[in-house]
């Protein structure tokens, strides 16, 4: 049956989950955190409905618990790192921790890291700079089955490949500007077709390259074993940004890229390309808080258009979301709970 769980008790049945498969107690608490954050942020798709998931990648070798950063080239400030196939909360944590250090040391850093395992929610590493005064700038890519058609295409050929800005804000909360290239993220689709839910139109293809509403062609096997495929958001102009992810994210740090039919695997991995600045360094401080306050202020001087209270900027529902979550709980429908309690008993941990 489905759940209403708070976070404190979420967070304490995902660490059990992810302990029992092989994790430090520390590594657990740190990937079980960061999932509830993301469901806390109103992201359920990158939140604890990824666990499944996770333990499967375990079994199958492509996941490895306990693994760190690997430093593959320094160069003052530009850094090649490897993920080594950790979790990605952790190893994307510990690139960040080094880029976000190097960038104030030098005033900027270009930061690379290939090989990690699923990095979640991109905004978190956004919020780690922001929060250090840095602006953030993301481009990460996707190895796992292709979900993405390409502009014009009839199938599924890379991944959902996000990109994320976060600005800074002097006296307020950052710009965090996080999104997928595809309409929407894969793991929506999957928690969509747990709720019974249909999708609007223009998200998605079926396994014949036809528009559909149903989110399970992207989640299970059609009727002749082939998926459909999302389709880019922004038409061409989301594609073009799909394909830089890919190309900056996975070729450039030497990740690799998707050209190849696609597997059964559970494992997820991601390539990312950071660019840190720091403004203090940059000799536009003073102008850049300025600047950057009033274009915020104008924007919210907008009145209201038909069907909204007010004009936001990125970051803001993922803010408000934490604080009523926080308060109300984090619900889970049935068949995502159920998929966590299998996955602890996989593992011998029993989830009530």
């Amino acid at each position: 049956m489905s759940q209403t769980l708070q976070a404190s008790t979420l967070r304490t049945q995902v660490s059990s989950i992810i302990h029992a498969a092989g994790s430090t107690p520390a590594e657990a608490e740190q990937v079980a955190a960061n999932l509830v954050l993301a469901n806390l942020s109103g992201h359920d798709s990158h939140g604890v409905g990824m666990v499944p998931r996770y333990v499967d990648a375990v079994v199958e070798g492509g996941l490895k618990p306990n693994a760190s950063v690997k430093v593959n080239l320094d160069a003052g400030a530009m850094l090649a790192l490897d993920g080594q196939r950790g979790y990605g909360q952790i190893v994307g944590v510990q690139a960040m921790e080094l880029g976000i250090a190097r960038a104030k040391q030098q005033g900027s850093c270009i930061l690379s890291l290939a090989n990690a395992h699923h990095l979640g929610r991109i905004g978190h590493f956004a919020e780690m700079a922001t929060a250090q005064g840095l602006v953030a700038m993301h481009f990460v890519n996707v190895l796992s089955r292709p979900v993405v058609a390409p502009w014009g295409g009839g199938d599924g050929r890379f991944g959902t490949n996000p990109c994320c800005i976060g600005v800074p804000l002097a006296g307020a909360e950052p710009f965090i500007l996080d999104f997928a290239t595809s309409r929407v993220a894969q793991g929506k689709m999957r928690v969509a077709y747990n709720k019974g839910e249909r999708v609007p139109a223009g998200h998605l293809i079926d396994e014949h390259g036809a528009p559909t509403d149903d989110p399970g062609v992207v989640v299970v096997p059609q009727s002749n074993g082939l998926f459909g495929a999302l389709m880019t958001f922004g038409e061409h102009k989301g594609y073009g940004m799909a394909v830089a992810c890919e190309l900056l994210g996975g070729a450039l740090t030497g990740g690799g890229t998707w050209h190849r039919p696609a597997d059964t695997a559970r494992t997820v991995l991601n390539g990312m390309l950071a660019v840190l600045i720091d403004p203090a360094k940059l000799g536009t401080e003073a102008s850049f808080e300025k600047e950057a306050r009033a274009f915020i202020d104008w924007l919210r001087q907008s009145p209201p258009g038909e069907g909204f209270d007010a004009v936001q900027i990125a970051g803001e529902p993922e803010r408000k979301a934490r604080a009523a979550r926080e308060r109300e709980g984090i619900w889970l429908d049935d068949a995502t709970w159920g998929e966590i309690v299998e996955s602890g008993r996989k593992v011998g941990v029993s989830i009530v």
